[in-house]
């Protein structure tokens, strides 16, 4: 148990690492290597690239058995366990995605200086709370029912409809908040920028996708959890 513990310690500050500079290996991969333009094109390419990048973060994380570069995906998990699993996940894992994004940034800064300053708040501070609540809300509540649901071709399927959610999500709050879904992803960038204890950054990027994610568990929970009870009474009667 404490071996896997660690294991998963180590894989979610790897990926975490891995994810924010994916961002901008996709980018670079696109405009400079391939030398497309900022056109239609060139956006329907870097979407391309982004579903396959994460196909392989999908991979990554069954190979390292639990694996993530999310703390939300990590709450929602922590929510719905017991409490010593809460703590690992609050004390333990979050951390160390964060403190995983923040060398990540560090380090394309320091090999990519022209990398750009990562997403920053275009709105009020109301606004992108409810922008990056809303978002995380509907994220978490999809991946709740895909983990719940069987579907054929499982793992292939499921992260199909997955990336393409996350994908339409990032589109629509790009503008606004930059679409995170993703706090330590931005602790990294806000960090770099110095700018991570500001109330725009705790409010916005921490306090509501928390919000989101905490109300997403629960309604799930409210819709689907008395479903399954009463499928398993069904079954003891006609035992």
């Amino acid at each position: 148990m404490e071996q896997r513990s660690r294991l998963v310690f180590v894989s979610d500050f790897v990926l975490s690492f891995m994810w924010v500079c994916s961002g901008v290996v996709v980018r670079l991969i696109v405009f400079k290597i391939l030398g497309f333009s900022h056109t239609h094109v060139a956006e329907i390419v870097k979407l391309l690239f982004s579903i396959a990048n994460m196909f392989f973060f999908a991979l990554l994380s069954k190979v390292s058995r639990g694996g993530v570069y999310n703390p939300l995906t990590v709450l929602a998990d922590a929510i719905s366990g017991d409490f010593r699993n809460f703590l690992f996940c609050v004390g333990s894992r979050i951390p160390a995605q964060v403190f995983g994004s923040i060398v990540g940034v560090k380090f394309l800064i320091y090999t990519i200086p022209e990398v750009g300053q990562g997403p920053r708040l275009n709105v009020d501070i109301h606004q992108g709370s409810l922008t990056e609540g809303l978002l995380t809300f509907v994220i978490v509540s999809i991946s709740l029912g895909l983990a719940a649901t069987k579907i054929q071709g499982n793992f292939f399927m499921k992260t199909w409809i997955s990336s393409l959610s996350k994908l339409t999500l990032h589109i629509l709050g790009s503008d606004l908040t930059g679409g995170c879904m993703n706090p330590a992803a931005v602790m990294g960038w806000a960090y770099a920028r110095g700018d991570h204890i500001t109330k725009e950054h705790l409010l916005v990027y921490w306090l509501a996708p928390i919000e989101g994610t905490i109300f997403a568990v629960w309604i799930f929970k409210w819709l689907f959890q008395p479903v399954n009870k009463d499928k398993t009474g069904s079954k003891r009667k006609s035992d």
